[in-house]
């Protein structure tokens, strides 16, 4: 039977960010719904924001994000700082799969092949979070390409992702917003007839122009001012799957259910209710009698669940040391 959908539908959006280095793009992010930065490149550290550090690892990213799939109430926004860099990682991540030294090893273009294959499953993955109701946000750095205009008419600069040329059209075609973060200059002409650049304008481009890619399916104007209030209306309201919604008013009920969840982490890893008091207790969050089924949810997913792998290893090494 056709399952058939009238009318406009809203839900959480896919939004790309790049422009020149140090322009603001992860500050613009953090303004964002209650945001949670997975940062790998180390870009975060001077912003007041929540973020998991992933610069090691492509596998790691992709166990990241499935993670925040598995505990959608983490955050309303996850935000991947930056998409140049989970290429890398990505790219590292193919060539040591099939112990190349790069990408260009593989020959006739199938490291590229091989490389488009892995990044599409980390979108497919970040699909999976718009579907429990987080909006996810991708910035990238930017970078101007020379573009020859036909029959030696000339060219010029054009701006566009600082990505391989096989990924980047994966993700403008994946995003509903591709914004485009730049300095609007003006050039006036001086009382002595010489040309002058002023201005230095921070601008959101949100529509495609010959000098850099941008589009967005939410009718916005050509140029905004780089503030979150500009398109804060897109969040206002969005759908969220009825399995997906829970009952904030029970509280008892929904702090059990992130109880249970813990225990059974607990149980993944062989860590015993006791040993995780006690690495609550020493960075002051609770006391050391204080039994977990007592630890608030919001506690739950927005320290313990983001920090678990330091958890761990905390507690693992603890072992090794007795």
């Amino acid at each position: 039977m056709l399952n058939i959908i009238e009318g406009k539908e809203q839900r959480p959006k896919k939004i790309v960010i790049y422009g020149p280095e140090g322009i603001g793009k992860s500050t613009f992010a953090s303004q964002f719904p209650d945001p949670l930065f997975i940062d790998t490149e180390g870009g975060t550290s001077n912003l007041d924001v929540r973020r998991i550090k992933c610069n090691k690892s492509w596998n790691e990213l992709i166990a990241i994000v499935k993670e925040i799939h598995a505990n959608p109430h983490i955050c309303k926004t996850v935000v991947l700082d930056t998409a140049d860099w989970s290429e890398t990682l990505c790219t590292n991540a193919v060539c040591e799969k099939y112990r190349k030294n790069n990408i260009e090893d593989f020959g006739y273009g199938k490291g590229y092949v091989y490389l488009v294959d892995e990044y599409a499953r980390l979108l497919s993955l970040l699909d999976q979070l718009i579907e429990v109701g987080i909006n996810v946000v991708i910035t990238a750095h930017a970078k101007p390409r020379k573009f020859e205009l036909p029959e030696e008419q000339g060219s010029f600069d054009r701006y566009e992702m600082k990505l391989s040329r096989q990924v980047a059209p994966l993700i403008k075609e994946w995003s509903d917003a591709l914004f485009f973060v730049n300095y609007k200059i003006y050039v006036v002409t001086t009382d002595t007839n010489k040309k002058k650049a002023q201005g230095g304008k921070r601008v959101l481009y949100t529509t495609h122009n010959p000098t850099y890619d941008a589009k967005n399916r939410f009718d916005l104007p050509e140029e905004l001012e780089l503030d979150f209030k500009a398109i804060a209306h897109l969040f206002e309201t969005y759908d969220v799957p009825a399995e997906q919604v829970m009952d904030y008013d029970s509280k008892d009920v929904t702090t059990l259910a992130f109880v249970e969840q813990l225990k059974k982490k607990l149980e993944e890893d062989d860590i015993t209710e006791e040993q995780l008091q006690k690495v609550v207790a020493a960075k002051g969050h609770y006391e050391l009698e204080t039994p977990i089924s007592d630890y608030s949810d919001d506690f739950i997913t927005r320290w313990i669940i983001p920090n678990w792998k330091k958890i761990v290893e905390t507690i693992k090494n603890e072992k090794g040391e007795q």
